[in-house]
């Protein structure tokens, strides 16, 4: 295994102008049954968006649309315009799978492969040809790793399987394997509920680490995590988006009813 490479961000071109993504009037429907109703949401680059809501709001239906994982849904149908970098994502020629590899998903529950420590954050580099020769690939691993604040702790057991670690370490290493293909933006559904309070804390610091080099998106049901790690949070009900802002002024000043309802727990 090779030292800490040096940084990867060094020679990245300039990021274009504009939100890293952008939603408008998107639609989604189940069958017959619409899910979302006109949804308008610029994700900003380098900060952490919140989506908020009750259970069944839209809000993880709408973080899924972002990297066309509802595309693996029977009956699902996205209306509407959602861009990265100002291009089409449901483009017919559109890559998904370099979609994917853009646009990174950490899901609830920690889901290592059924392989290596080293392996589960090999498999993407490897796949999308990012590593020519081995030394690049123990280049990439590491820094992901290390970025993912799991170095320090798994550094003499790359080859242990990755199920073998605790479910915060697990939870972080899925992280690493996500950010290994250098996403520009990372989907977050929910990343810290199945963790207990101090590996929530962990993932909670390295999310406010992550946003220097990725572009977040996070679904909570913590209305006090989304105030500790965002810097815009959207607030979903019957799904609809009913208000969208600075997460300092839309809880403490909300300018919806719903949103101060919802905020205050009125409904929920």
């Amino acid at each position: 295994m090779t030292p800490e490479p040096a940084g990867d961000d060094a020679a990245l071109p300039p990021e274009p102008a504009g939100p890293a993504m952008s939603g408008r009037n998107v639609n989604v429907f189940y069958g017959q049954k619409q899910a979302l109703f006109g949804i308008d949401l610029d994700i900003e680059r380098h900060e952490v968006t919140a989506l908020i809501g009750p259970s069944g709001c839209g809000k993880s239906t709408f973080l899924r649309c972002l990297n066309r994982m509802n595309d693996t849904i029977d009956g699902c149908r996205v209306e509407g315009t959602i861009t990265l970098d100002g291009e089409d994502i449901y483009d017919r020629d559109l890559d998904v799978v370099e979609l994917r590899a853009r646009v990174g998903m950490v899901f609830q529950k920690p889901n290592p492969f059924p392989k290596s420590i080293y392996e589960n954050v090999a498999y993407g580099p490897r796949i999308h040809g990012m590593a020519p020769s081995r030394t690049e690939l123990d280049d990439i691993v590491v820094s992901s790793i290390r970025r993912a604040g799991l170095w320090e702790e798994v550094k003499d057991r790359l080859k242990e399987p990755g199920t073998s670690l605790s479910g915060g370490q697990q939870q972080r290493l899925c992280i690493a394997r996500a950010i290994a293909t250098r996403p520009d933006v990372l989907l977050m559904d929910e990343p810290a509920s199945a963790l207990d309070p101090i590996a929530t804390a962990v993932i909670e610091e390295l999310i406010d680490e992550l946003r220097e080099n990725f572009t977040i998106v996070i679904v909570t049901h913590s209305m006090q995590q989304a105030a500790r790690v965002s810097q815009k949070t959207a607030f979903f009900h019957l799904g609809k988006l009913i208000e969208h802002g600075v997460t300092e002024e839309m809880f403490t000043n909300p300018r919806h009813k719903q949103t101060q309802d919802y905020i205050t727990g009125r409904i929920g």
